[in-house]
């Protein structure tokens, strides 16, 4: 229990120390001309990356994707160039690590083109790189609790491997528990990659989780009672009964744009 605080601890500190979150930032962005490349991100969402998001992912450069904790997060961007660009951008979900550091984004067409005023996205595409201005926003999926996927690299009842989709709010799950439904006995899962959480200590019968997600200035204890029946199955999505819908905020230094 002592590591596992120490850890959480760690966590917290590095997220508050290498971001801010409310800030207004300047880069660019690219595009893949084809969704599946980023919905086969680092991420680990695979195709339900385009339900998450609407066909509008990114992938963020490490200093955003955050060794997958990253992963899930909403950002507005919006393009610079006043002939082609709208003033409100398009609402992207993060599904990738960006192994160019040329630009912040890449960005799948169809979000790419979102920057774009109506009847100007060919135009923008054409462009292939564009300056661009962004910052985190909170993500919001109105009635879709959060949900825990099971993965097939699960193997009952000595694996299992789990991710976390319709994450909401403005939040980083840094910790991840799971037990058995009425027990007190909790296992520690780690981040196997992306969105992806795994233990090879897995309680038998129904299970429950608890989360510690990043929530104001510091972190919150998230505890879903019932998640997965004890007959749960590989493949299969189980609602959580929950919604995530807090707002981090980032103990940081004065944004440049002022903010």
């Amino acid at each position: 229990m002592a590591f596992f605080i120490l850890s959480f601890l760690f966590l917290l500190l590095v997220s508050s120390a290498t971001a801010c979150d409310r800030c207004l930032y300047q880069s660019k962005a690219s595009y893949f001309s084809k969704a599946s490349a980023l919905s086969s991100g680092a991420c680990g969402y695979g195709s339900l990356a385009l339900d998450i998001s609407g066909g509008h992912l990114a992938a963020g450069v490490d200093s955003l994707f955050k060794n997958g904790a990253g992963c899930g997060a909403c950002f507005q961007i919006r393009c610079k160039n006043p002939t082609l660009c709208s003033k409100e951008g398009t609402k992207v979900v993060l599904t990738d690590l960006n192994h160019n550091n040329q630009t912040d984004f890449v960005l799948s067409s169809r979000a790419f083109a979102g920057m774009a005023q109506k009847g100007m996205g060919q135009q923008i595409l054409k462009l292939g790189i564009a300056e661009i201005e962004y910052k985190r926003v909170p993500c919001d999926y109105k009635n879709q609790n959060l949900a825990v996927r099971v993965e097939e690299s699960s193997k009952k009842p000595d694996y299992l491997a789990i991710k976390f989709l319709y994450q909401g709010g403005q939040t980083e799950i840094v910790a991840v528990d799971v037990a058995q439904v009425g027990s007190s006995n909790w296992s520690f899962m780690s981040r196997n990659h992306g969105a992806v959480w795994d233990t090879s200590r897995v309680p038998q019968g129904a299970l429950q989780f608890r989360l510690v997600v990043t929530a104001g200035y510091d972190g919150k204890w998230i505890w879903a009672k019932k998640v997965l029946p004890a007959d749960w199955k590989n493949g299969l999505i189980y609602d959580s009964g929950l919604q995530i819908t807090d707002i981090a905020q980032e103990a940081c230094s004065p944004c440049d744009d002022g903010t």
